[in-house]
């Protein structure tokens, strides 16, 4: 049958030697016209969305979710929380915010939320341990070397008893939520989508100063702040390409901020815990101590993350983050 269409095209065409095509007049045969305007190209290629549209999709997914949790919670809840439950109930609703938009992307992407950083199969596992390791190792290195010039003392214990394995659990928990957070918010679906349209540092380098401009409202913050979260950040996103996941750098953030906030008691981006363990107390240049920041406001904070990334890098020198991308569904919004 395929023999019977050919003579019948070449019939309908006339005579052999009088058939002529558009290369034997010396025509270059015109590529078909494309479907999209370039109005169009600009919100879609050929993979469908462009990821800086599905990227302020799921900031604004972000927005309404909070809004929407935040009305919520105040509606529910029986009676008004105070101090720390009133802040473990507002990192909940955060953590949830930044969650539930990733659940809807990742729905109309056709993909596993798993592939946004937070693989279940990995939940506390041995990138997360190690990760509480080298948080609490960083943060007490620090902390020891502000010591060392003689701008930092410990003091005597603020807590006696059990209250201090009930804060320290409590804080530990409080600080594992903002770390869940504040990775799957800046290093999850928005990493991962980034990457794709401009690569995975200059992502790293956005987001990591948007992570920065976050703390901006946090009291007694300054330059050297913002500039040391954003070196932070810039650190959790090498962790990221180097273990694959987003767990270890779920530790370190949260034994970290656990560290700078109960273990020796200092300002963290500004704001001190109540039930902290030590009565901790700073004197001297504030270049050293960080001032009202803590010691992520200290130049020497900058000094510990450049030998933490690069005793990071002797350990995990493989890049193993990226290339579900190529092989899922980018977006199927045209």
């Amino acid at each position: 049958m395929d023999e019977g269409k050919e003579g019948s095209t070449t019939a309908n065409a006339g005579p052999a030697g009088q058939q002529l095509d558009q290369s034997d007049l010396g025509l270059a045969t015109a590529p078909p016209p494309s479907l999209h305007t370039p109005a169009h190209n600009i919100f879609v290629d050929d993979h469908g969305l462009r990821a800086g549209w599905r990227f302020l999709l799921y900031v604004g997914l972000w927005r309404v979710f909070l809004v929407l949790i935040t009305a919520v919670v105040r509606y529910v809840q029986p009676y008004e929380a105070h101090g720390i439950w009133q802040e473990l109930i507002a990192e909940l609703e955060f953590l949830a915010s930044a969650v539930l938009p990733t659940l809807v992307m990742a729905a109309i992407e056709q993909r596993s939320f798993d592939d946004y950083g937070l693989p279940r199969k990995y939940v506390f596992g041995k990138s997360f341990w190690v990760g509480i390791v080298w948080g609490i190792v960083a943060i007490s290195v620090l902390v020891l070397v502000i010591g060392g010039v003689g701008d930092f003392s410990l003091g005597g214990l603020a807590l006696h008893g059990t209250r201090i394995f009930k804060f320290a659990l409590f804080w530990g928990g409080l600080f594992l939520v903002v770390g869940l957070f504040e990775e799957s918010l800046l290093r999850g679906y928005p990493q991962f989508t980034l990457t794709q349209g401009m690569g995975f540092w200059p992502a790293a380098i956005l987001l990591s100063s948007l992570f920065a401009a976050l703390h901006l409202g946090n009291p007694g913050e300054t330059w050297v702040g913002l500039l040391a979260v954003a070196a932070i950040g810039l650190f959790l996103c090498l962790t990221l390409r180097r273990t694959g996941t987003l767990w270890f750098a779920v530790g370190f953030h949260a034994s970290w901020d656990w560290g700078e906030s109960f273990l020796y008691s200092v300002p963290d981006s500004g704001g001190m815990v109540t039930g902290h363990l030590m009565r901790s107390s700073f004197h001297g240049s504030r270049w050293i101590t960080g001032g009202s920041v803590g010691p992520e406001g200290s130049v020497l904070v900058f000094v510990v993350i450049a030998m933490t990334w690069v005793a990071f890098d002797r350990v995990y020198p493989e890049v193993k983050y990226g290339g579900k991308w190529r092989t899922g569904v980018t977006a199927r919004l045209h």
